[in-house]
């Protein structure tokens, strides 16, 4: 299983600084929300966790490795940052069938991902058909795809009803009880408070706090006195 660590981890974009010197440790087996008003740096953050910017200065490893040295990064590590990156006429289930091949992974993993995400039964409509909830399903279902040991979603809960917001907290935190690390982002406090073990609060590129939820009273009231707004 892999623990994240982040040491010094700092993104210039021109005279921007989009992440400011920030270090913590994740460790497996635990569902870690990454917070913050927008332009706080969290979205820069797990890119840079993915491999798909490059720090200025500092690291960010997974499992004591940056993401482009992995050996098999689709068994590692699977991430949801856009949920509707399909095409609009090929079926869920081919989708997930073009992934695996690609990937090099077994085709009987389509079903099983199908399944465990509720898309079993939609999964031979066409992408273009499907609504904004199906489609965060069936990313989720790619990044699953893998059976990786870290999970990495952005906003995960855009488009889902309430009973889809539950049902995706039960199946993170059975990913977490099975030794998994989950790391989201998200601006719905009060869903973060229910499914996190901890959070780490970022503002203006600085990592304010990393705090574990048994030790906080109101998620809300620590987001708003750390930064002085609500995210």
């Amino acid at each position: 299983m892999l623990p994240i660590t982040a040491s010094g981890l700092t993104k210039d974009f021109g005279p921007i600084r989009a992440v400011d010197d920030i270090g913590f440790e994740v460790l497996p087996g635990r569902v870690v929300g990454v917070l913050g008003p927008n332009g706080s740096g969290k979205t820069t953050t797990l890119r840079m966790l993915l491999g798909l910017v490059a720090p200025t200065s500092g690291e960010i490893l997974i499992g004591g490795r940056r993401f482009t040295d992995l050996d098999d990064p689709a068994r590692e590590v699977g991430a949801v940052l856009e949920a509707s990156a399909f095409h609009p006429g090929r079926t869920g289930r081919d989708h997930l069938r073009v992934l695996a091949t690609e990937a090099r992974l077994p085709q009987a993993r389509v079903g099983e991902v199908l399944e465990r995400v509720g898309l079993a039964e939609a999964a031979d409509r066409r992408a273009g058909t499907f609504s904004l909830g199906m489609s965060q399903r069936l990313a989720l279902a790619c990044a699953l795809m893998g059976d990786p040991s870290l999970l990495v979603l952005d906003e995960p809960t855009n488009g889902l009803d309430p009973a889809g917001i539950r049902w995706l907290r039960d199946l993170l935190r059975e990913l977490a009880g099975e030794g998994r690390t989950v790391l989201l982002s998200s601006h719905v406090l009060a869903e973060v408070a229910q499914t996190v073990d901890e959070v780490l609060i970022l503002d203006g590129g600085r990592l304010l706090a990393h705090l574990a939820m048994a030790d906080v009273d109101s998620l809300e009231d620590a987001f708003l006195e750390l930064t002085g707004e609500l995210a």
